[in-house]
């Protein structure tokens, strides 16, 4: 549970309407629950999301399913059982079930028996494939008609990609907020090869409202960074947040891209998933992966490790205090979590509730 105390005039965050739902996950969005290369034609895995045990798959077509882990008949995982392609068969009584749910056989059955199978139906989840990723939406409640969250796309051709996972002992909330906070990088990252100054300077940047979030303006930076001196030119970049916890940076110079994104997955209570891909157009890139690897595993652990040490801290008192406009965007994701979910409940289109804003900080 976090409980925000701000002083900000502007955007103090108040009681939601629902203290419970506002402590939790999105019900309702996509979460990323693994790259997509991973999962071949007439393969299938496990995966937790936010506390529902899922089993992801794909047909002898290459088509994606997803569907509770669970056979109904002794609970038994359908993830240990068998799947041929059409059919996962559960490893403890042999029923088997189609990639739609339905059960299609129940062996130990005797010829005599009347008993309808047909009629059980194993939970299904949404799932589609972008950016790379898998991501699913374990939404189970009533029907409704407001607009969720788009799943992140990449925009460009890419000639590579790295992507590191971890899992972080923290909040979805604590974890999604890591996104947004512009304060801790000159002190959690303060990596020779990320950010070789230790100089605390003034920053400067526009914040605009989008769908289900806001970004960062492009603005050209400065070629400090050993990464940015890779793309040669001063780069432009631009950084959108996007609910339920997607962090998409895109940086430009002249022909040449890459983006960064990142995304948070709740896996169970105070367990979040934290992953980082790192995408670029440029093929001679390619040579620095195995370079690049443990720096962007090194980076991301900076993060896990702090943020435990906070949950920790939260733990022993939920409370935060949220000061001055480097916090404001954290002050952000909780209006805008709040908007999601009021308009869920009215069964109405969401509503940005920001506006554009010039934000100073130093960092």
């Amino acid at each position: 549970m976090l409980a925000a105390t701000t002083r900000a005039a502007d955007d103090t965050v108040t009681d939601a309407l629902d203290p419970k739902a506002m402590r939790e996950p999105l019900p309702n969005a996509w979460y990323c629950i693994g790259q997509a290369a991973t999962l071949k034609p007439g393969g299938m895995r496990p995966v937790e999301l936010n506390g529902e045990q899922i089993v992801v798959g794909r047909d002898a077509s290459g088509a994606l399913f997803a569907m509770r882990d669970r056979c109904p008949h002794r609970g038994m995982a359908l993830s240990k059982g068998r799947f041929d392609g059409s059919t996962v068969m559960c490893p403890f009584h042999g029923w088997r079930f189609g990639t739609d749910g339905r059960c299609r056989d129940v062996p130990t059955l005797s010829e005599t028996d009347s008993s309808d199978f047909s009629r059980i139906v194993v939970q299904r989840f949404p799932v589609i494939e972008s950016a790379g990723f898998l991501w699913i939406n374990p939404y189970l409640g009533p029907a409704v008609t407001e607009d969720i969250p788009a799943v992140p796309e990449l925009g460009f051709e890419a000639a590579g990609c790295l992507v590191v996972e971890l899992v972080v002992e923290a909040s979805f909330d604590l974890t999604t907020l890591s996104l947004v906070d512009p304060g801790h990088v000159a002190f959690v990252h303060d990596s020779w090869w990320f950010r070789p100054s230790k100089e605390l300077r003034e920053k400067v940047k526009t914040f605009i409202p989008v769908p289900h979030g806001f970004v960062m303006s492009s603005h050209a930076t400065t070629k400090s960074s050993p990464v940015y001196k890779l793309l040669g030119g001063v780069p432009d970049v631009e950084i959108e947040f996007r609910l339920p916890g997607v962090r998409l940076e895109r940086i430009v110079a002249g022909d040449k891209r890459v983006a960064n994104y990142t995304f948070a997955t709740p896996l169970s209570n105070n367990r979040t998933m934290l992953t980082n891909a790192l995408y670029w157009s440029m093929p001679l890139l390619n040579l620095l992966k195995p370079v690049a690897r443990p720096l962007m595993r090194q980076f991301l652990t900076q993060d896990q490790q702090v943020l435990q040490h906070a949950q920790a801290g939260l733990d022993r008192k939920p409370t935060m205090v949220l000061l001055g406009q480097g916090d404001l965007p954290s002050q952000w994701y909780f209006r805008l979590k709040r908007e999601a979910l009021e308009a869920a409940r009215a069964g109405r289109s969401f509503e940005n509730p920001l506006s554009r804003q010039e934000l100073r900080w130093r960092s």
